[in-house]
């Protein structure tokens, strides 16, 4: 029997999807969960609705809550698999504050929780919360796995990889739903069958490096014709990644209101047609929370009139992943692991990449891909510039770090000045408190 412990439970339809796979596997139906979180109303909620999961599956799984820092390391004790899926700060104010303070400054966002000066607040707020549990799992369950869902991917994963004796994984479903959705919109689903594919880069910057039908025939001669055609003649939702498979050459793993400010390109004040142009949704990640907050209590209040909730598996990996690990019987992920032994040779090896993972009772192996297109490197190296020095920024509590963090970021330095990153950083650091270690 495994014990799954899963950390900001009070996600509570994330906690669901993950938590109600492994009730559904036959491997982990009989585990013991372990809800932690530092807010009761959700961590009960969760509790509620899991229970419910759990005796639609004749509750063979036993779910036990554990609330607030003090109870952690009995949340954490004697576990096989710890899946991370916290925010720290929320929406309300941590959200907030990323996206108001930088639009004083006139700087814009769509989503801001994996690069941008909201990516990197993330990070800063999230990574000594993470070196917490590091902590406590070292003591109570050295060995465990530690599957993180929680964003920004890149940072959080390469500081617990490189500063923490915890064996870490990062796992992103646009992964495994990438080519999908490229292929159905263009009306070739029919391809989507046996088709073959190699994605390998930075998280939220996957690059679909090879697509072929199950025949082995290459797919992106009429991907690259129907996806410009397709921007050409409609608004739709995926313009700017299409756009990357005019300029760059390829197709990239995480959504286009992501990738419009993950660079310099289409979010700029003197260019604000540009907006309009590739349908980038401003301020999306705000929106979608106040949407999320207010559709989930709708949901539970209906939930909760169920005595039982049905659940059917999910595409998430961790469920896969856990089962791979207890059984030997390999798996196939992409996740995000440190780039030893240059598993992509045109990145440093500090760096967190994405690449293609063999699962099994050995471990979680990842795989050699080589070298990039130079062009796809270069895009991802302006991240991982942000990510290396925003991990340096957490490892020291040095400011400057922080302020270079910003400097470095696409989107902030096409849009401000030096002196304008500075203040708003300040103004940042000041807002968030608490939130935020002390830095010197």
């Amino acid at each position: 029997m495994a014990k799954i412990t899963f950390m900001g439970a009070g996600s509570t339809v994330f906690a669901r999807n993950v938590l109600g796979d492994c009730m559904a596997s036959p491997i982990l139906e009989d585990s013991e969960i372990a809800l932690y979180d530092i807010d009761g109303k959700r961590l009960q909620e969760s509790e509620t609705i899991l229970n419910a999961i759990s005796k639609n599956f004749g509750n063979k799984a036993k779910i036990k809550s554990y609330l607030g820092v003090e109870n952690r390391k009995a949340a954490l004790r004697g576990a096989n698999f710890v899946v991370n899926a916290i925010q720290v700060g929320l929406y309300d104010p941590c959200t907030i504050t990323d996206f108001e303070i930088p639009k004083k400054y006139g700087l814009r966002q769509t989503i801001a929780d994996t690069l941008g000066i909201g990516g990197i607040m993330r990070a800063l707020r999230t990574i000594p919360v993470l070196q917490g549990f590091a902590d406590d799992m070292e003591e109570v369950c050295p060995n465990a796995w530690f599957l993180n869902y929680t964003n920004p991917m890149s940072a959080l994963c390469g500081y617990m990889q490189r500063y923490t004796a915890i064996k870490t994984i990062g796992l992103c479903h646009s992964v495994q739903v990438c080519s999908e959705h490229l292929l159905k919109p263009l009306g070739m689903a029919d391809k989507l069958a046996g088709r073959k594919e190699l994605i390998a880069g930075i998280n939220h910057m996957g690059w679909l490096l090879e697509i072929m039908d199950k025949h082995g025939n290459d797919l992106y001669p009429e991907i690259k014709q129907k996806a410009a055609a397709k921007n050409a003649a409609e608004k739709h939702w995926d313009m700017v990644r299409y756009d990357y498979i005019d300029k760059l050459g390829y197709y990239c793993t995480e959504s286009s209101e992501h990738n419009a400010e993950y660079n310099p390109w289409y979010i700029k004040a003197k260019y604000p047609e540009l907006v309009e142009k590739f349908n980038i949704p401003l301020d999306e990640y705000p929106r979608r929370c106040i949407s999320q907050i207010a559709g989930w209590a709708e949901e539970y209040e209906k939930l909760t009139t169920e005595s039982t909730i049905k659940h059917n598996r999910s595409h998430e990996y961790a469920s896969y992943i856990m089962e791979s690990l207890i059984t030997g019987k390999p798996y196939k992920i992409g996740g995000n692991v440190l780039n030893k032994g240059n598993l992509i040779e045109n990145l440093p090896a500090d760096a967190c990449v994405e690449v293609p993972c063999m699962v099994d009772n050995y471990g979680i192996n990842p795989c050699y891909v080589g070298k990039l297109p130079v062009q796809l490197a270069a895009l991802n190296m302006t991240h991982i510039n942000v990510h290396l020095i925003t991990i340096e920024a957490a490892a020291t509590l040095k400011k400057e770090h922080i302020y270079q963090a910003a400097m470095l970021d696409p989107h902030t330095a096409a849009e401000l000045s030096l002196d304008d990153i500075k203040s708003m950083v300040d103004d940042l650091i000041n807002e968030h408190g608490d939130w935020l270690p002390k830095y010197k």
